[in-house]
């Protein structure tokens, strides 16, 4: 880290990150405070707040307003302090992992949310687990600490326990639940207080000289206070202090405690990333590491999103500027296919409104608008052959057949469906013998969300049948074999959306046959996405 070259003034300002949590642990509330604070919004809307003017705005899918979860990460642009803030919400639902999963390639920093009543959850340890693969900095907000929660330390220690990681406490709260009257920034020797009368408003801070400065006791009741200064001694002693160095190689996370939906805390929380964060890091390649200073622009696609808005076929890829000034109007080389893309019409995200990026930077995420061409681990480049490692594209754990209730419209669901692969919303598998579609997702509430979108987007009435079949498994190895293969199991047989063959099973005893038969072929249950 030390012995980098110093950054452009213009990318040295950038502060790309992720949100991961479990679900209800208060994500999106967070993220709308995020834009709140940013200037991005004037009036943070509550998840399931009435009327249209109060949508929640990182939400834009029918099926995430009406259920008040979200379900596909969306990327938001904004500036803070004159620093500049890309922040990539990710579904918490462990239905949707797959998406978050390659969310998390395309940022530099992790913020874990979790809940002070109910601590490590399952999912956040998923998350965390790629986020420690990636060995990706974690910052930790501790929310809803306005409500009743846990011990302080018992949170810590829960922490350091499942997740193996150092705990440096940021900043203690005061009281809890009904108590709760806000914060003690360790970092800064503050205290802030909570203002439980206007949820939109920021918190107040008030300038101290450390535990023992008597203008304490004008805003902490005495018993408060004293717990406060007995809590604050034994965390002193008992916790490491912050040590950027161990944060950025991900080996301790800071924490902070707050209530995202009464604004408090999250402008610390935000202080912490502009302070300590990760400036854009180095990205991989197949070639060699590029480094965001570099002058060429190179980028990927983490992610596509179809039909952003239904009125137009649209199609939206995601794309993680890796290095370079990127300028509207530019020609890139689309790696996989060699052939260059005049980038007329790039879009900033802020939530579901857009606007039409004139320029971005290395670690900005930009939307390029396109029919299909551009894929999940595509690249782009001033004509470089590079290919991003690292995207992950998992076997399904779930499988069934689609068909389309009205026989006549199997044409159009086949290319709805291609359209979802490509999205990355689904594995589509052709068989090769039969008709129709197997489908394969990672969650069943992605069975529902594929329905209601197919319906919604291309009004194509479709049904989910199961399938005979449990699971995928891609089949790579010399390419007589792998024909010889295909032709004596043609039952087994199907293709996915890159013409890819997959062997599709009903046991776990197939998968361990056909490789004790067959060593010489390769059965892998997931397949990067590079070209």
């Amino acid at each position: 880290m030390n012995n980098r070259p110093e950054l452009p003034p213009e990318i040295a300002r950038r502060r790309t990150f992720a949100i991961i949590s479990h679900p209800d642990a208060g994500k999106t509330t967070l993220t709308e405070k995020f834009l709140l604070y940013g200037g991005a919004i004037q009036m943070a809307g509550q998840v399931r707040a009435k009327g249209e003017a109060r949508r929640t705005r990182s939400d834009f899918m029918k099926m995430e307003q009406d259920r008040g979860i979200s379900v596909s990460a969306s990327a938001m642009s904004f500036d803070f302090d004159g620093y500049r803030f890309n922040l990539v919400d990710t579904p918490g639902h462990s239905d949707f992992s797959e998406d978050t999963y390659r969310t998390l390639t395309a940022v530099d920093a992790a913020i874990m949310v979790i809940d002070g009543a109910k601590g490590v959850e399952s999912q956040t340890r998923k998350l965390f687990e790629v986020c420690r693969l990636r060995d990706l900095p974690i910052l930790t907000f501790c929310n809803k600490m306005d409500r009743e929660s846990r011990d302080t330390f018992e949170i810590i220690d829960e922490i350091q326990e499942n997740l193996a990681i150092d705990v440096a406490p940021a900043s203690w709260p005061i009281g809890v639940g009904r108590d709760f009257i806000g914060c003690y920034d360790m970092l800064n020797d503050r205290l802030e207080l909570m203002d439980r009368a206007d949820r939109n408003k920021v918190a107040e801070s008030i300038e101290i000289n450390g535990l023992d400065d008597p203008g304490l006791s004008d805003h902490v009741p005495a018993e408060l206070l004293e717990k406060l200064r007995e809590e604050v001694e034994m965390a002193r002693e008992l916790l490491p202090a912050f040590d950027r160095n161990a944060f950025l190689e991900g080996h301790m996370t800071p924490i902070w405690f707050g209530s995202a939906i009464n604004s408090f805390g999250v402008r610390e929380l935000m202080n912490g990333i502009r302070s300590y964060g990760p400036p854009p890091q180095p990205q991989s390649t197949a070639e060699r590491q590029i480094a965001p200073e570099e002058v060429p622009v190179t980028g990927f696609v983490f992610k596509v999103q179809a039909n952003m808005d239904p009125k137009h076929r649209d199609r939206v890829a995601f794309v993680r500027m890796a290095s370079g000034h990127f300028e509207r109007g530019m020609k890139l080389t689309h790696v996989r296919s060699k052939k260059s893309i005049a980038v007329s019409n790039p879009v900033l995200f802020l939530a579901a409104d857009r606007e039409l990026a004139e320029e971005a930077w290395a670690g900005d995420i930009i939307g390029i608008p396109n029919h299909g061409q551009l894929r999940i681990g595509d690249a782009l480049t001033e004509g470089e052959p590079l290919r991003f490692t690292g995207i992950p594209s998992f076997a399904p754990e779930l499988l069934q057949s689609v068909r389309a209730t009205d026989p006549m419209k199997a044409k159009h669901l086949e290319k709805a469906l291609m359209q979802f692969a490509e999205e990355g919303a689904a594995k589509v598998f052709k068989p090769m013998i039969g008709s129709g579609f197997i489908v394969g997702v990672v969650g069943a509430l992605q069975f529902e969300v594929l329905a209601s979108r197919i319906e919604l987007e291309y009004g194509i009435p479709v049904r989910f049948e199961a399938s005979q079949f449990t699971s995928a498994r891609w089949v790579s190895g010399p390419r007589d074999k792998v024909e010889a293969f295909a032709n004596a199991n043609k039952g087994h047989m199907a293709q996915d959306h890159d013409g890819d063959l997959v062997f599709m099973t009903r046991l776990q005893w197939d998968i361990d046959r056909i490789e004790r038969d067959h060593p010489e072929l390769k059965l892998t249950a997931t397949k990067e996405m590079m070209v």
